[in-house]
């Protein structure tokens, strides 16, 4: 897993209380005396976990082509069987695109799942 990844379990949540009528958020804490309101912007925590899943599982589709380009590219296959080396790497190519577009047209992980690549 990448720092990216790694960040989204650092991002501290803030509880606090939003109006189901206009939207108004507040989450309460000890005053200091010396507050001020500035405007700010939320995402809810269920649209920032649906983001951080899906990059997740990107994360993963990415390694797994750059693992087969990786390995094409420093492929040498012996005299006379560079058809078979092809081929072999032909298959996993369609593998990875078949295995992304699944992935693609899979509905987004619900609240608190986590999408896992085999």
């Amino acid at each position: 897993m990448n720092a990216r990844a790694d960040m989204a379990d650092q991002v501290e949540r803030i509880v606090a209380w939003r109006c189901i009528g206009c939207g108004r958020i507040e989450g309460p804490q000890p005053c200091i005396g010396v507050c001020q309101d500035r405007k700010v912007a939320f995402v809810s925590a269920e649209a920032y976990d649906a983001v951080v899943a899906r990059l997740r599982a990107a994360e993963a589709r990415l390694a797994t082509l750059e693992s087969l380009a990786t390995r094409m590219a420093l492929a040498k296959p012996r005299a006379g069987a560079w058809e078979k080396s092809y081929r072999v790497l032909q298959e996993e190519a369609r593998r990875a695109v078949r295995e992304a577009a699944q992935a693609a047209s899979a509905p987004p992980p619900k609240n608190g799942e986590r999408v896992v690549e085999p």
